[in-house]
């Protein structure tokens, strides 16, 4: 049976905590720091698995934060196929100000990967047995990694005639697109970047995606924006969709809990009003528990009911 694959180039241990009150210059007392997987494919893993729908996860994993992130996901019962590396896994930090409820995020650069450790996750793609129904790449780039990477990955998706979704930015994003995906979702800064427009409203917007559609190398474009929702866009049909009314607390994960929202509805035969729709809602869901914490899948279905309810 043909699965679903994750692939996280720049992954994380995520560490947070909260402080009453955050002074310059004195010691703060925090709470006990809880440790959670991160990354953007390892989020969206992490968020089917929520959805009581399994994938695999390949990441780099160096040292013993790399070793801490499998612990982890295991923890979690994520499958995963790591890829050992010479430079250790990154933490992340992410501090809670309880007097102001103010969050602060900490992100630690990118680890750099070598290009011996780059051929072996394309190797590791190459050789999935059995080969890949779907195959998403979210996330930052690291250093060191070449700009044709993606486009390296796209090339085996069609090879395997898998579905490739993306969600990163930069050069790879651009190597990615021109060598053909399934499903883009950029948010409106990494739009303007990819097409040159400036991307400022929902008609410029629209322009921007009619661009990428048009060049036939990508049949759906889903484009957050954030607490106004999402725009999606095929070479047939468009739409804007509003996202739910909600308290936010915390953005962190919101667009890898979009992407999985997406993911899930593909793998359950959606149509694609429902798929956007379902992304919305995971992705709003995320952002009303604090720090690192995805979605809980309760609420994802709640606002997904109101979502679909709204639908003309």
């Amino acid at each position: 049976m043909r699965h679903i694959v994750t692939l996280t180039l720049s992954p994380t241990v995520d560490v947070s905590t909260c402080v009453d009150k955050i002074i310059p210059d004195h010691k703060l007392g925090c709470d006990h720091p809880k440790f959670e997987p991160g990354g953007g494919g390892i989020n969206v893993s992490r968020g089917l698995k929520r959805l009581n729908v399994n994938s695999v996860a390949i990441f780099p994993s160096g040292g013993y934060t790399g070793q801490h992130l499998q612990d982890l996901l295991k923890l979690e019962r994520i499958n995963q196929l790591p890829v050992l590396t010479d430079n250790l896994t990154r933490e992340c930090f992410i501090i809670m100000n309880r007097e102001v409820r103010e969050e602060y995020r900490f992100g630690m650069p990118a680890v750099e990967l070598h290009q011996k450790e780059e051929r072996e996750i394309l190797s590791v793609i190459r050789n999935l047995s059995p080969k890949p129904k779907l195959i998403v790449v979210s996330g930052g780039m690291p250093p060191g990694i070449g700009d044709d990477f993606l486009a390296k990955v796209a090339r085996i998706a069609k090879q395997d005639e898998a579905r490739l979704i993306v969600d990163t930015s930069g050069e790879a994003l651009r190597h990615a697109v021109e060598e053909g995906v399934f499903l883009l979702k950029p948010n409106q800064a990494e739009l303007s970047k990819l097409t040159g427009i400036n991307v400022t409203d929902h008609a410029s917007v629209e322009r921007a995606t009619r661009q990428i559609i048009d060049a036939g190398k990508c049949q759906i474009v889903v484009v957050s924006m954030g607490a106004e929702g999402a725009y999606v866009a095929t070479q047939n049909f468009a739409e804007m969709v509003e996202a739910p009314p909600i308290e936010k607390r915390s953005t962190v994960g919101a667009g890898d809990s979009m992407v999985a929202g997406m993911v899930y509805a593909l793998e359950k035969g959606m149509d694609l009003r429902q798929m956007v729709r379902m992304g919305i809602a995971c992705g709003s869901a995320a952002t009303m528990n604090a720090g690192p914490e995805l979605f809980k899948k309760e609420d994802a279905e709640r606002l997904y009911q109101w979502l679909a309810g709204r639908m003309r």
